[in-house]
């Protein structure tokens, strides 16, 4: 919680209370024109106003709990989890095992999406190599990020609760697999505030055509302030909705307008104290400014035509590699947190598209040259020491080939699978070219150095100087954090 947070929170106590009890009759009449406006009027977060003057802004840069490697994140989010078994978890018993019935012990008293009776065991559809003098294994579906592997870390031993697409990603993003909890951009932004006062602090960029199966909860606000919320954009039409003024409204007008509505926000403010209001403010005024910002900002035609060629971005679509080169843009202009969402990675091989032979490849060649060409670009600009980029899915899949009614699939396809899966990171105080934790012989379960979402959580704070256990909002009667009760610092991936 941070010092503005605090003293809102402490001094709500009394004061709320006391509010209600004096003036209940329009007290309650308040609590219904807020839910009339969408407003979240909790007692537990709501604080007295101040006599003359509005309180700090809440997005002003904040304070960590100690120094961190990095200042930003960049966290590039595969919707439907890719094969870890195709990229980075070579099994060599599991080649050897391949077209073989799946032995019991792996099937009973096991949940899974959608196999069922006894699937063929399903061996590597890639080659692998040792890249880079670390000789980290990456496999043939990632050429360009191979040149960079002594610059990424890879944890091999993630493990999930959650084997549904929605579920599992709202554990991975805002550490509950429930609805309504704050998206870890929010908690980035609450905890740290953003360092460009002309642009939201945490930015949502999606691509494949479709966004992610949990829906925009994955980057919302929770039950923190809506200002700390994601904000997407476009790369067609308006970067973001409705930034642009409709026909007949001038600048000017738009300036009259904003100044008399915040005039009546202000008043309202000093009678109920509702930090909701102060967000209202932050958000109008966020707008204006983001109109000649944002529009300026996500222009990538201006960039030079050797940067287009290693990202292989094409001006006006909407695209990952568009995307990635956005991301670079973003943080360079202060934003605290980018995420960037790709859908089409679920992998079933229930046709061509999600075939492991056929459309994952696909993806894996979409996303490996610019991906790649963001780490390089970073590493150039001198940028990758102080941000931290992640990337990678929300659980992994299956050693076996995926059958449905106990028939095998058309296609090679994985099921999904909560027991182990790989992701990688780099920059921001991560140990470049280490690969952690392993996995059994043929990539079923994680058996050294296992590392929860909720670890992977608290290690991407920590790198960020925050404490996981202090980074609290209080919510209905206690303290949140975005680890719950569990989390701890995977300090072995440290530099």
């Amino acid at each position: 919680m941070n010092i503005y947070q605090e003293k809102q929170y402490r001094e709500s106590q009394v004061e709320t209370r006391r509010h209600f009890l004096k003036k209940c009759t329009s007290g309650l009449g308040s609590v219904a024109l807020a839910s009339m406006f969408g407003c979240n009027f909790d007692s537990s977060s709501v604080a007295p106003a101040p006599v003359n003057s509005l309180p700090t802004n809440p997005m002003a840069p904040g304070f960590s709990h100690f120094a961190g490697k990095a200042k930003r994140v960049i966290y590039m989010h595969m919707a439907g989890a890719p094969s870890q078994l195709e990229l980075f978890d070579y099994k060599p018993e599991l080649e050897k095992l391949h077209a073989k019935d799946c032995p019991p012990s792996l099937l009973e008293g096991k949940r899974f999406a959608f196999i069922e009776g006894v699937p063929k065991m399903l061996g590597p559809q890639a080659t692998f190599h040792q890249r880079g003098d670390s000789g980290m294994m990456i496999s043939n579906r990632l050429p360009h990020l191979a040149t960079m592997a002594d610059e990424i870390t890879v944890v091999k031993s993630l493990h999930t609760d959650e084997f549904n697409h929605a579920p599992a990603q709202l554990l991975l993003q805002t550490g509950s697999a429930r609805l309504g909890r704050p998206s870890f951009g929010s908690w980035v932004t609450y905890g740290l505030g953003s360092e460009n006062d002309n642009l939201p602090g945490f930015m949502v960029l999606v691509s494949g055509g479709k966004t992610p199966s949990a829906g925009k909860s994955v980057w919302g606000s929770g039950f923190l302030p809506s200002i700390y919320q994601g904000v997407q954009c476009r790369s067609k039409g308006d970067p973001v909705l409705y930034v642009s003024n409709p026909d007949g409204m001038s600048g000017d007008l738009r300036r009259k307008t904003l100044d008399a509505i915040n005039h009546i926000n202000q008043q309202e403010y000093q009678k109920v104290g509702d930090p909701e209001i102060l967000t209202r403010i932050s958000q109008y005024e966020m707008a204006f400014r983001m109109q000649t910002s944002v529009p300026e900002v996500m222009d990538i035609e201006d960039e030079p035509e050797y940067i287009h060629q290693m990202y292989g971005t094409k001006p006006g679509e909407a695209s990952f590699a568009n995307n990635c080169l956005l991301a670079r843009r973003l943080i360079e202009q202060g934003v605290r947190f980018v995420q960037l969402f790709d859908w089409g990675w679920d992998s079933h091989g229930t046709g061509k598209s999600t075939a492991l032979e056929a459309g994952f490849k696909d993806k894996c060649k979409e996303v490996d040259q610019p991906m790649t060409a963001l780490l390089k670009d970073l590493q150039q600009r001198g940028l990758l020491d102080e941000t931290l980029v992640v990337w990678g899915g929300e659980f992994g899949r299956t050693p076996m080939q995926e059958n449905r009614n106990g028939k095998v699939m058309p296609f090679m396809g994985r099921d999904h699978h909560t027991e182990a899966f790989s992701m990688w990171m780099a920059g921001g105080g991560l140990k470049g070219g280490y690969t952690h934790g392993e996995t059994d012989e043929i990539g079923y379960y994680a058996i050294k150095d296992r590392v929860h979402i909720h670890d992977l959580q608290a290690t991407m704070l920590h790198l960020l100087g925050m404490d996981h256990e202090k980074l609290t909002y209080h919510f209905q009667g206690r303290d949140f954090r975005l680890t719950d009760v569990h989390g701890k610092v995977v300090k072995k991936i440290l530099a």
